[in-house]
């Protein structure tokens, strides 16, 4: 590699680790306002973040007007920027009366046992984002058997699938929301009908995206590339993965109910489970073993989610989720 490139890549990671603080900041903080019910404010936040973000980023790359020329390391810099004046907002509206959430400098004190048990209902949520993760890594190892055209095109449908899901993943949070609050306010039955309500929106918004990616893939891949292979290898994985959209729809609100309700624990079986020792073994298994080739590995994501969906519904009908204690 170029020294150059080296240097600016040194740059632009030391900046980025100098900010961590800010932002975990910005997400714990987000994540309180979403707990108390006003979603609204943290929408504020992660627009004026990456508005600024985004103005910032070509002006302190190319050094564009009266701002310097930074290069790669001034992609950093505006993040940085973005998300520290996001952290201000945020402050400044948990400092305001009348808000749902206020802080004052009394309220700012070590609490080592709420700490504890905030560790301990965050292990499982960490867990859950290993074994998703190591998953993630396990697909790619095993698509890249096939080359680097199926390797491109599995990772150009998976982004496109990541795109359409971010309104999914906001009701299924918010179902986490609604469990916590009726919980704490002594209604558990109407925590649960509130999980069935986000549950049935989640699958009619995610059952009317796959019907489009089913009918479009071809189309939604080519905004990326032309690259006949490519494209081929995206649709095929765009479309066989919308056919489980109803399922996860189902199981991503399932999930967050249990995280909503304090039951870390749960979810993080659930996808053990159904991602280390159902859809590893089953991709690699209908991918080459059985012959498959790359359609093994999209079909073992589509059984493995789905099987999560189910799973997730059977244990939270059992209703233990119900009597957990924070």
């Amino acid at each position: 590699m170029n020294p150059s490139a080296i240097t600016a890549n040194r740059s632009y990671t030391a900046v980025l680790l100098g900010t961590n603080a800010v932002i975990m900041m910005l997400f714990i903080n987000n994540a309180v306002f979403r707990s108390a019910g006003d979603a609204a404010v943290a929408m504020r936040v992660l627009w004026l973040a990456n508005g600024i973000n985004i103005v910032l980023d070509p002006c302190l790359i190319f050094g564009w007007g009266p701002f310097p020329q930074l290069g790669i390391a001034g992609a950093a810099v505006a993040t940085s920027i973005g998300r520290g004046i996001g952290v201000a907002y945020q402050l400044r509206t948990m400092s305001r009366r009348g808000g749902r959430i206020r802080v004052s400098r009394r309220d700012i004190r070590l609490a080592p046992r709420v700490m504890l048990k905030l560790v301990r209902v965050s292990l499982g949520g960490i867990g859950q984002f290993i074994i998703a993760t190591a998953s993630w890594i396990g697909l790619v190892r095993i698509m890249s058997v096939f080359g680097d055209v199926s390797l491109a095109g599995y990772t150009i449908a998976v982004r496109i699938i990541v795109f359409a899901l971010f309104p999914s993943w906001g009701m299924a949070n918010a179902a986490a929301t609604l469990v916590g609050q009726n919980l704490g306010a002594g209604k558990p039955d109407r925590a649960e009908r509130s999980v069935w309500l986000s549950a049935l929106a989640n699958m009619v918004f995610l059952g009317l995206v796959a019907i489009v990616f089913i009918l479009f893939s071809t189309f939604f891949v080519r905004l990326f590339t032309d690259e006949p292979g490519v494209v081929a290898i995206g649709a095929d994985c765009l479309r066989i993965l919308s056919y489980g959209y109803l399922m996860y729809a189902l199981g991503m609100v399932m999930a967050q109910a249990f995280n909503g309700a304090g039951d870390t624990k749960t979810p993080t079986i659930i996808n053990f489970f159904c991602f280390w020792l159902l859809e590893l073994p089953l991709a690699y298994a209908l991918a080459l073993p059985l012959g498959f080739g790359e359609r093994g590995v999209f079909y073992a994501i589509l059984i493995a989610e789905s099987a999560m969906g189910i799973a997730g519904t059977i244990v939270f009908r059992w209703g233990r989720w119900k009597t957990q204690k924070v």
